[in-house]
């Protein structure tokens, strides 16, 4: 519990900064009106309204007609906001750096992604060598002239002839798989669609691949049908799909997400399947010659029963590594004969420790094992036996990928970032200790005007979390800066330090941004996860509110210049958080929020999440929802913050009805509270998916998000002239 003289000051902090912002603010939309229904769902005896079920209907004309109307209203608000264009342009320039991924070998070449600044998409590449000279294999800027066709997978076959590449409408989850030969870059007639969930993983004589698909949806029904029957084929060059053949598939368990995938080696086959996006199973099959493989070998089990999650790391002079949580929730490294991999024969290699794993991999003949220290990364290297050989060094306090390469060769890399520093590849030298930047990218800003400190704060009940703060070092604590609060909290995530171009420009102008690191992710094992499971997720609110509190009241900030934002399940947590202590915060930006959680499970792949939420479908879960779900949280004569609900049309992992339904009856409370003119706007991306936007509309709805966050908390956008070191 916080000092009594500390609780004083939040209170009384909280107190003179209830007022809204003292700014010219552009007068209060007029939103167009939103038919409400007569619809309701009795629940275990207690009959719920939805009055904007009608929404859900997301390829109606009527749907349409509101959308074109909302955005009506939206874009001519925020194109007319001071300071929008300006950002745009800033914004822009500092997304202008050359950067390239992470090299990968594969069929005697190196393949990797650069953009030369301002690519809609990252352009893949390969050489032979690493300075040798490179050559295009597919460029997704040529595939469609504004952008909207996403490259979402990208697989060269182990003969080095071809290469299977998948591409997504609207950057859409369902994904269709073509082939392309290398040396000619012509197209084939291998078309496989349907695919979802998925990569393409090649035998090695490089004559087809697995992948996982569902069954053809009804017309029309492509974005919001609930998905079932997941199943992995083998798909062989030069056939028809419909020839491909069925691998796996669990029609006993139709809800089941099934994957595959071909180990370095090509000898062995790991088959997965899961009841959501928590715990699986592992199968193994041995296809014997890799130069031969038989893909319809016979797939025994490696462990059942869903009691845990494993992810298999590959084999090595015949025993079978795996990474696993069982009993370990700091997760553990365990090793098996790849002949007889039941548990019974397992053993430990790297015992879990205080720190969790965060992912490991086979390479340059090691174990590379990344772990968290407080959120940031640890890189170290051990024998297969689980000596430690020695700790990676990395630049600093941020995020590592962990070690990548092959078992079979002795090139290591890494990939590290950092708030105020972009994604730079490092090549990493076991004999000498010393990494060496690949290809690394110029900054367009200088870092010395920012620091980043690692901070901890006390949650409701008791609970330390840590928190990441950056802002200009000339910050002056004395609660007047404007300032967003990020955190994402669920599904095991963890959030370690990022970059974004975006925070950049918004700390430039003197605004704080802090990531919180609370419960529900993966930041200190499966335990921090569980703690924000179910019934638990209040803890993932009340962590999120008390990192609120701690900006405020270390005078970071104040309620009305502190604005709070998340994606996806993190819209969720700003939906939940808004309606829950709407006079804490002065502004919300929820993105493609999951805000329906009495009938989330009703779309797509929505039922998965139900090992992480609950459905309403049990009359215990339904209680607990029903009590944070922010659709059903919205309350009459309260003054909400001023509110900007982003989605896309073609989000079919969070559907957009859930925006859709919640700004409808946000708008209608706000517009019925006297003296009430703080906004409530959504902005629907057209051609855009939950997480993808060609970077041309990424930046252009960056500068619309920041320009209404600076808008409403007070910060004047100024000019701002490039500094580079």
């Amino acid at each position: 519990m916080a000092p009594a003289y500390a609780r004083y000051a939040l209170v009384a902090a909280l107190m003179a900064a209830s007022a809204p912002v003292a700014a010219q603010q552009p007068p209060p939309p007029r939103y167009p009106p939103t038919r409400m229904v007569n619809t309701v769902t009795d629940y275990h005896g207690t009959k719920i309204a939805d009055p904007y079920r009608w929404l859900e209907s997301s390829d109606s004309p009527d749907v349409a007609a509101w959308i074109k109307a909302q955005n009506a209203v939206t874009m001519p608000y925020l194109a007319g906001l001071p300071g929008r264009d300006a950002l745009r342009e800033r914004i822009t320039a500092l997304y202008d750096y050359a950067r390239t991924g992470v090299p990968f070998w594969e069929a005697g070449r190196w393949f990797y992604t650069r953009n030369s600044g301002l690519q809609r998409q990252d352009v893949w590449y390969s050489r032979p060598t690493l300075e040798g000279a490179e050559q295009v294999v597919i460029d997704p800027n040529q595939l469609s002239p504004d952008g909207s066709v996403a490259l979402s997978s990208f697989a060269p076959s182990p003969d080095g002839k071809s290469v299977a590449y998948g591409l997504s409408e609207g950057g859409a989850d369902w994904t269709t798989f073509y082939v392309r030969d290398i040396a000619t870059g012509n197209a084939t007639a291998d078309t496989v669609r349907w695919a979802r969930f998925t990569g393409a993983s090649w035998t090695r004589d490089g004559k087809g691949f697995f992948y996982s698909r569902y069954p053809k949806p009804p017309a029309g029904e492509e974005l919001k049908a609930k998905l079932a029957h997941h199943t992995l084929y083998y798909h062989r060059l030069g056939t028809a799909q419909s020839q491909d053949l069925k691998i796996y598939a669990r029609p006993d368990s139709p809800t089941w997400f099934v994957f595959g995938g071909v180990d370095e080696t090509g000898k062995y086959l790991f088959v997965f399947t899961s009841k959501g996006t928590d715990r699986n199973e592992v199968y193994l099959a041995d296809l014997g010659d890799p130069r031969r493989p038989n893909v319809r070998a016979p797939i025994r089990p490696v462990v059942t029963g869903h009691d845990a999650n494993y992810w298999p790391l590959g084999v090595a002079h015949g025993r079978l590594y795996l990474q696993a949580d069982k009993d370990a929730p700091n997760r553990k490294i365990i090793s098996t004969p790849a002949t007889t991999p039941e548990p019974g024969n397992w053993s430990t290699v790297i015992p879990a420790g205080d720190t969790p794993i965060e992912g490991a991999s086979l390479v340059a003949g090691k174990l590379g094992v990344l772990s968290l220290q407080d959120v940031a990364s640890v890189v170290k290297l051990y024998s297969l036996e689980g000596v430690l050989e020695r700790e990676v060094p990395l630049p600093g306090l941020g995020s590592a990928s962990g070690l990548v390469g092959r078992f079979d060769r002795p090139e290591l890399f890494f990939a590290y970032t950092s708030p105020l520093l972009p994604k730079t590849v490092f090549s990493y030298d076991a004999k000498t200790n010393r990494s060496r930047p690949f290809e690394p990218p110029k900054l367009t800003f200088d870092p010395a005007r920012f620091k980043t400190e690692r901070v901890f704060y006390t949650s409701k009940d008791g609970t330390r979390v840590p928190m990441f703060v950056t802002h200009r070092r000339d910050l002056v604590r004395n609660g007047e800066n404007p300032a967003m609060l990020y955190a994402y909290g669920g599904f095991s995530a963890s959030v370690t330090p990022f970059f974004s171009p975006a925070v950049i420009s918004w700390m430039e102008q003197g605004g704080v941004y802090a990531v919180a690191n609370i419960r529900g992710g993966g930041e200190y094992g499966e335990k921090w996860h569980e703690a924000g499971m179910f019934e638990r997720k209040q803890n993932v609110f009340d962590d999120f509110i008390a990192a609120a509190e701690y900006l405020i009241r270390e005078r970071y900030t104040s309620s009305p210049r502190l604005a709070i934002n998340g994606g996806s399940n993190g819209g969720l947590l700003v939906g939940a958080v808004m309606t829950q202590r709407p006079e804490l915060i002065g502004v919300t930006v929820p993105e493609v929020g999951v805000m329906d959680m009495l009938r989330y499970h009703e779309f797509t792949g929505g039922t998965a999440w139900a090992t992480e939420y609950g459905k309403a479908d049990d009359p215990k879960a339904f209680e607990y929802l029903r009590g944070y779900s922010p659709l059903h949280n919205i309350k009459s004569g309260v003054c909400y913050p001023a509110t900007l609900v982003t989605t896309a049309d073609h989000d079919d992992r969070v559907v957009p009805s859930h925006s859709y339904k919640f700004t409808a009856a946000v708008q209608a409370m706000q517009a019925r509270t006297p003296g009430c003119g703080r906004p409530v706007l959504i902005r629907v991306e057209a051609q855009g998916s939950h997480g993808y936007r060609p970077l041309d509309r990424e930046i252009a709805e960056q500068a619309d998000i920041w320009a209404f966050v600076a808008q409403h908390t007070g910060m004047t956008l100024r000019p701002v002239r490039a500094a580079v070191p």
